[in-house]
Parts: structure tokens; sequence; C-alpha cells
């Protein structure tokens, strides 16, 4: 059954990556709440089924997140300076946000991912974006930013963008430059998400095999494989199709799978 499940793993990758690419949404959305599905599935115990997709999911955003960074750094758009202020914050609040995710109950886990999973679906299909009315704060604004960003993202398992780029745009930040510097941040937030959920749930008796911490291998290697192979497929189309359109649709899936993380509270 392991390479049934593979299977499975290398599909949400391919459809997280494909809607990365066309829609610039983070695949955490949706990864985190399918990898909780597959792996009850496979009878993990319930009380840790979403821990490990949060972990397994930031630890795929580390590579996924490599290769988006440096497509965006070719074309000049990251405001580096901006990520240099942010990031410091942002590597705290993650640790912040795995060490919470470890003290919280699997239940008030599974309902704060729902709300914020239905918040982005209706933000998506009513396309609400902030309007600038700021400029970019100074160095111990940003750094108190990256905290919440931080701590947020790795909670809840996502690269961070669904509030970056908001935040980056309110401050006047044109969108592609907002969407190139978001794409940056996400990389401090992988890496020091993931690597507290290791450590947070680091020699637990009843983790499956194949596990670090709260990261699973077989899982986080179906994801990286098939979105990285999939996502700059979805930048090309999403200059041939209608993104407005597929981004409602996109906003359904969103807010159907939060519902079910909802009800399983």
């Amino acid at each position: 059954m392991m390479w049934v499940y593979f299977g499975l793993y290398l599909g949400l990758g391919a459809f997280a990556g494909l809607s990365a690419g066309l829609l610039g949404v983070g695949g955490g959305v949706i990864i985190v709440p399918v990898l909780a599905m597959l792996f009850q599935a496979q009878g993990m115990d319930s009380e840790l089924v979403l821990h490990l997709a949060i972990g397994t999911s930031l630890a795929s955003i580390v590579l996924t997140s490599i290769s988006s960074v440096w497509a965006h750094h070719l074309q000049g758009a990251v405001l580096w300076a901006a990520v240099r202020r942010l990031a410091p914050g942002i590597v705290i609040g993650a640790w912040v946000g795995a060490l919470l995710a470890h003290l919280l109950s699997t239940s008030t886990l599974r309902y704060l991912f729902g709300v914020f999973e239905v918040i982005v679906a209706l933000q998506m299909a009513l396309n609400i974006r902030p309007h600038a009315h700021r400029q970019l704060p100074g160095l111990w604004g940003l750094f108190a930013v990256g905290q919440v960003i931080g701590a947020v993202s790795s909670l809840l398992g996502i690269g961070g963008g669904t509030l970056s780029v908001p935040f980056l745009t309110w401050c006047n930040v044109s969108m592609g430059r907002a969407v190139a510097t978001s794409a940056a941040c996400g990389l401090p937030i992988a890496v020091a998400g993931s690597f507290g959920f290791v450590v947070t749930g680091w020699g637990l008796p009843i983790l499956p095999a194949y596990t670090s911490g709260f990261v699973f291998w077989p899982a986080f290697v179906g994801i990286v494989l098939s979105s990285m192979y999939c996502a700059p497929i979805g930048a090309k189309w999403a200059h041939q199709l209608q993104p407005a359109q597929l981004k409602r649709v996109f906003a359904g899936v969103i807010f159907v799978l939060g519902m079910q993380v909802l009800l399983a509270a």
C-alpha cells in the first residue's frame, strides 16, 4: 500500500505545484488538509496526523521555494532589503509557531487551520486586496511583522504568502515585487518551521516509521518531486488561461477542504 500512497503524494504535489505556478497560491493550503486525510487513511494516530501534515508541508516548501526565489531574483523583483529586515523576526516567529503547535491539542489546531482556510477561500473568491496606505515600516516594525508572519505560517504549515503579500501591497509595494519578496520570505519560514517540527516531535514513541519528528519523508519526497516539475508548467499556463475564473474554482476547493477540517475538529 505504501506505493499506492506514494502515487497519491505525487498527485498532491503536482496539483499543489500547478496551483502555485498558475495562481501564485502557496501549496500549504492544499497540502496540509489533504495530507492529514491521507495519513488518517494510512492508520496513523489521529492525534498526530495534522502535526505530521504541517511539518511535512513546511519541509517540502524548503526545496520548492528555493527554485521560486531564484527565478524571482533573476528578474530583479525581490526587495532583499525588506527580506533581510523581515527574516530575523520570521525565524523567531516560526520557532514559536512550531512550539505552539506542539502544545495545542489536535482539535484546536484543526479549528485554527479550518478557519484560516475558509478566510483564504473567501478572500480569493471575492478578490479582496488591501489598498496601499503607507510605506514599509522601519527595522523594528518589520522585525515585529516578521514574527507574526513566521508564527502563523509555521503554526499552519504554509509558506506565508497569504499574509506577506497583502502586507507588502498595503505598504505600497507593487504586486509583482510583493509576490517575489514573499517567495523569498517563504524560505526562512519553511527552514525554521520544519526544523521546529522536527525538534518538537523528536523521539515520540507513537510516530510512524520513516519520520524525523513531525516530518514524514515518503510524503516529502513525493510532493517535492512532482511540485517542482509542475510549478513551471502552471506558470506557463498562467499566460494562456484565464486565472481569474480558475481562482474562483480553486477558492471553492480550499473552502471545501477548510470545512472538512472544521467538521473533523
